[in-house]
């Protein structure tokens, strides 16, 4: 525990800050300030000392040099605990700092703005990050404050321990400081350099077992910062690197839909969506789309799991992984009986702001996500014959399920439920093939979704001859017309989305 008798404040982002030290001296701390930081406080009646009357040295340099002096850098850098240090200081009429308050330059949001070298190297600061480093470093001594969202934890510890700070708190200020000057050195360097650098700082959340296969190391890291889903396992054995590759997918498709939906995805391939009314019914539905395949598959459910769809997902063989929102305790009894499967709840957030990573000999693919949605008034009927209401359903449907298969990707669908998946092919017309033998029963009525445009007419020919009645695609290949052609010819209505949904 750290005793807190004299704090040094020197911001640039003074908000909340007057607040803060009237909160401080009331609780008998000495405040040491500097130009217009020592200016506000005064004016908020509160008793300041200007740094320059401990250093007996004015600022200079149109105030690049402020605290830069032995007697503030030994105050923050004494360790109490070494007795040498004290004596030290003492002899040279250094006090001790317990606090160091301290926010940057905002030389991140200058560089937005149109400014010369000249003007921009004025917001680099010198003495903040430095002053920040050294109380950082002496952290079991100094309370290290970097942002003005710490000013009400700090306190609540302070009214709490009677104007002590616990080591905990002191060594979690210490790092926030670090990782605070780590990124505006960052930031400085990227300027210099005048090209576009990404540096990602990403910390080991879970080990795993292997990578993709036995030989490989794996393990999952998140952004330190930054935002990720949250998820909790319940039961099972631990995840593997294939199990939250097949989540994801299965995650990202049924967070798609505000009906109960339920979604089964095999070696990051789905393998069956549905919905309905009733979550057990939708699960049932994407069950049924290709039994076989799902044999050991990932379940993804959009709603609280209730023991009627636990039945099912156990009835329906085994399966490695089911995730939701929640679980009812009688859906939780049941999938004990099954110790191996794994069990996970989570909020199914995906927050705008992760991009999409690939690995590549030519270096990092870098995207935004597909985040795109579809716009149903955007929607353009290009055909004679217009899809029926019951069409128009399950044509949206569909599309929202094509846009998570690997491309090429086909979807033939009806009733809200994908009847067959045809993905992963180099022709269009094969991922139809394979869609439509797929096709659980029949898919006489049914429809059809396309990832991206039909080059040429050869599989609308296939698609009417097995019953598909309505097609949606992006449009936009140079045979359209003839594409088009063949629909009214077969009575087949079309709707182009004009957006393309690639996933490889």
């Amino acid at each position: 525990m750290l005793k807190i008798r004299r704090a040094l404040i020197s911001v640039w982002d003074k908000k909340g800050t007057l607040e803060f030290a009237k909160k401080l001296a009331a609780l008998g701390v000495e405040i040491i300030s500097t130009g217009k930081t020592a200016t506000l406080l005064r004016k908020g009646d509160i008793k300041v000392k200007e740094v320059s009357t401990i250093t007996t040295f004015p600022e200079i340099l149109s105030g690049r040099v402020k605290t830069l002096h032995p007697k503030v850098f030994g105050g923050i850098l004494a360790n109490k605990k070494h007795p040498l240090h004290i004596e030290e200081i003492r002899n040279l009429d250094i006090q001790p700092i317990d606090m160091v308050v301290v926010n940057l330059y905002p030389f991140i949001e200058k560089t937005k703005e149109n400014l010369g070298w000249d003007e921009i190297i004025e917001y680099i600061d010198i003495g903040g990050p430095s002053m920040l480093r050294a109380a950082a470093k002496n952290f079991k001594n100094v309370a290290c404050l970097s942002a003005s969202s710490q000013y009400k934890l700090v306190l609540g510890e302070l009214e709490k321990n009677s104007g002590f700070i616990s080591y905990d708190i002191l060594k979690f200020l210490a790092q926030d400081a670090f990782f605070l000057t780590k990124e505006y050195d960052n930031a400085i360097y990227n300027y210099f350099r005048g090209k576009d650098i990404l540096t990602w700082n990403l910390e080991k959340t879970k080990p795993l077992r292997y990578g993709e296969n036995p030989h490989q190391k794996g393990a999952l890291y998140k952004a330190i910062g930054g935002s990720t889903i949250n998820f909790k396992q319940l039961q099972g054995k631990n995840l593997s690197y294939n199990n939250l590759l097949d989540l994801d997918t299965a995650i990202s498709m049924v967070k798609q839909f505000n009906q109960p939906t339920a979604a089964i995805v095999k070696h990051a391939s789905i393998c069956g969506v549905g919905l309905d009314k009733k979550l057990a019914a939708a699960y049932k539905k994407a069950y049924l789309t290709d039994t076989i395949s799902s044999f050991g598959g990932i379940i993804a459910l959009n709603r609280k799991v209730d023991k009627e769809t636990a039945r099912q997902v156990i009835k329906s063989e085994f399966k490695e992984c089911v995730i939701a929102p929640s679980f009812s305790k009688e859906a939780l009894k049941i999938f004990s009986t099954k110790k191996n499967l794994r069990v996970l709840e989570s909020n199914f957030y995906e927050p705008a702001d992760l991009e999409d990573v690939k690995t590549t000999l030519f270096g990092y693919l870098i995207q935004s996500k597909d985040l795109a949605t579809l716009d149903k008034n955007s929607l353009k009927v290009v055909t004679a014959k217009k899809p029926s209401p019951r069409e128009l359903k399950d044509l949206i449907f569909a599309w929202k399920v094509v846009k998570k298969v690997k491309s090429n990707a086909i979807v033939i669908a009806k009733n809200s439920t994908v009847l067959g998946i045809g993905s992963g092919q180099p022709s269009r017309i094969g991922s139809v093939k394979i869609a439509l033998s797929k096709a659980t029963g029949s898919a006489k009525l049914a429809v059809m979704a396309s990832d991206g445009f039909f080059p040429v007419d050869d599989s609308i020919k296939i698609a009417h001859k097995k019953g598909i009645k309505a097609i949606i695609q992006p449009g936009g290949s140079l045979k359209d017309e003839s594409v088009i052609k063949a629909c009214n010819k077969l009575g087949i209505s079309m709707v182009f989305t004009n957006m393309r949904h690639f996933r490889h």
